[in-house]
């Protein structure tokens, strides 16, 4: 009988690694991009331990999440960086703070973000049923224009540094 590791089986690196740091969001339209934007300084201004991999996923959350819902995974830390409007709970744009997967905002249907249901029915599916960590992490917009504008607010690209320096406490 042999004994091959998920790497054997040609799986995706970010799957072989006990820490993932996924980053949402849609950087055509403005502070959607502060997930994308963390992962990119990340990349740039941190020695990424051996144990973490980090991945701007885009709007695509969902093709990284599923497969691990249902196939083989060493992940046992998930961190979810992304924007989110919490504007009418008091939050401040630029603020960062950490929300449960119930408490991630559902939005109308046309939004491929981070924000649709079934991106959270994944997170709870490997919360409850894989025993995965599962940690959420969000930064509170100005705005996300209706046209395509690039480039996140003074607030929310102040906020980067900030989250950055969050996210490497949950990796020493």
């Amino acid at each position: 009988m042999n004994n091959y590791s998920i790497v054997d089986c040609g799986l995706p690196e970010w799957y072989t690694k006990p820490v993932l740091i996924l980053g949402c969001g849609n950087i055509l339209f403005g502070d959607d991009g502060f997930g994308p934007a963390v992962i990119s300084a990340l990349k740039e201004n941190y020695d990424v331990p051996e144990k973490v991999y980090i991945l701007d996923v885009g709007t695509g959350a969902r093709e990284i999440l599923f497969p691990m819902v249902i196939g083989e995974t060493d992940v046992e830390t998930i961190i979810i960086v992304d924007a989110v409007d919490f504007s009418d709970r008091g939050r401040a744009p630029g603020e960062i703070f950490e929300i449960s997967i119930e408490d991630i905002p559902t939005v109308k249907t046309d939004d491929f973000s981070m924000h649709q249901v079934p991106s959270s029915n994944l997170l709870m599916e490997l919360r409850n049923r894989r025993k995965v960590k599962v940690i959420v992490l969000a930064c509170q917009i100005q705005d996300i224009p209706e046209m395509v504008s690039q480039g996140l607010s003074k607030p929310v690209q102040d906020a980067v540094p900030r989250m950055c320096e969050l996210i490497s406490q949950y990796w020493t």
